[in-house]
């Protein structure tokens, strides 16, 4: 039986995009707000299928879960039809969303939502409720899609760019220049056209939150605060960092651990795709065999491909289909991170202060890897070749990573120095007083004063 909730409430409904890059950083800042705030109540709405794979995960007594249907057929959720996935997220969604908060037992006093979930802004206008958009990639990324017309304007296009990839763009506000490879990109202009709704509904939102530390995306944050008029807030990077500022040195008894614990410091690169996109098994397999041949230590997160992997790699490493990643950053022996660049990873490698070897796949991972290498100056690209799907060679993966992770090198005793302060800006950010820590805090006062307005209309 579930315990009633507190006289003085202050309830958030949040819809996250049903990805797990999107789910994962709202439920962390879901955690943020209820760890900071006992009276805060928080109903998390997914779908019944998402239920299924998170509802296992440890959270506060103060979240609970609501779903509804799963308007997107199985298949779609696993990535084999993207275009219909989003199509289905963005016309079929809205209508039991409403359906669930007209049957929670306490009004939401503020809507929590994915701010490409556009439709979320419609049901919180039309019920009389504010809403939040939290947006869950770089503030960057925002600034250049909210300018996408800038782009239009100068004949450039957000859908898969081509033979022109290392031309340099250098007009978008608070952006820096890149090249046009490393804009995000869609794979259709139907596509592009249904997500970038979000930006045409974010002014009718009351706030917008960003996944992100102001210190590290200056420029782009202050343009998206002079640009927009609702309150911009840089909540920092909502992953899961509490955990390490409670226990830093947390015993587990995986085996991956024990295994870390027994390499020298920082001599293990890390080395993880992600969870939706992959690169080729062409390049995984040049990769693999990289690994093999450099005699570098290494823990690899390859999922479905982890037993034939194994074969591949070498006995210098693991090759695993899940770890804590958050845990295996922060170990003392992980010298490199071998990423995707996406966002939530991105940040994690930041925050645990590991340098990266980049090797982006799609939408905002490209930006991301420009982000780490050229502003910065914490990485190295594996793929400097921009124009079409070009294989990187065993022998060039071998030079870099050799190179990467000789930490007596100047290139890696430079690199590993900037990420050190990149780290401390981080903490010093999450930390009491510092720039996340009091727009997270404004934020909180802003959500308890309109649940004063609410409950006592």
């Amino acid at each position: 039986m579930e315990a009633s909730p507190p006289t003085s409430f202050n309830h958030v409904a949040a819809i996250p995009y049903p990805a797990r890059g999107h789910i994962n950083p709202m439920m962390n800042l879901c955690k943020l707000l209820v760890s900071n705030n006992n009276n805060i109540l928080v109903t998390f709405i997914v779908t019944e299928e998402w239920l299924s794979f998170i509802s296992s995960e440890p959270k506060p007594d103060n979240i609970s879960f609501r779903t509804i249907p799963n308007v997107v057929p199985s298949e779609l959720i696993r990535g084999r039809d993207h275009p219909a996935f989003i199509e289905a997220i963005m016309t079929k969604m809205e209508e039991p969303f409403e359906e669930v908060l007209n049957l929670l037992d306490l009004p939401p006093s503020i809507i929590l939502y994915d701010t490409f979930l556009y439709w979320a802004v419609a049901v919180g206008n039309r019920k009389n409720i504010p809403v939040a958009s939290f947006w869950t990639m770089s503030a960057s990324v925002f600034s250049i899609l909210l300018h996408q017309h800038l782009l239009e304007q100068n004949g450039h296009y957000l859908v898969k760019f081509s033979e022109n990839g290392d031309e340099r763009v250098n007009y978008i506000p608070g952006v820096s220049s890149t090249r046009l490879a490393e804009l995000p990109s869609f794979q259709t202009k139907r596509m592009m056209q249904m997500l970038l709704k979000g930006f045409q509904w974010i002014h009718k939102a009351q706030y917008l939150l960003i996944s992100s530390i102001y210190e590290l995306e200056s420029q782009a944050i202050d343009t998206l605060k002079s640009k927009l008029s609702i309150p911009v807030y840089t909540i920092g990077p909502t992953i899961p960092y509490i955990s390490l500022k409670n226990n830093p040195k947390l015993k587990t008894n995986n085996s991956y651990i024990e295994w870390l614990d027994s390499q020298p410091i920082g001599s293990v690169l890390y080395i993880s795709q992600g969870s939706f996109f992959s690169a080729s098994s062409k390049q995984i397999d040049e990769i693999a065999r990289a690994l093999c041949e450099s005699n570098i230590r290494f823990l690899w997160v390859a999922r479905n491909e982890a037993s034939r992997l194994k074969q591949i790699c070498g006995n210098m490493g693991l090759v695993l289909e899940w770890c804590d990643q958050l845990r295996v950053l922060s170990h003392s022996s992980i010298g490199g991170f071998l990423s995707h660049c996406g966002w939530n990873s991105s940040k994690e490698g930041v925050v645990c202060g590991v340098p990266f070897l980049t090797f982006p796949i799609t939408v905002d991972q490209p930006f991301n890897s420009k982000m780490i290498v050229e502003d910065w100056k914490v990485g190295l690209r594996v793929k400097e070749n921009v124009n079409g799907d070009v294989l990187v060679k065993k022998s060039e993966v071998v030079k870099l990573v050799c190179e990467f992770m000789d930490l007596d090198s100047d290139l890696a005793k430079g690199i590993r120095e900037r990420i050190r302060k990149l780290k401390k800006i981080c903490w010093d950010a999450i930390g009491d007083g510092g720039s996340a820590d009091i727009d997270l805090k404004a934020l909180i006062g802003d959500i308890i004063t309109y649940s004063s307005k609410f409950t006592h209309a």
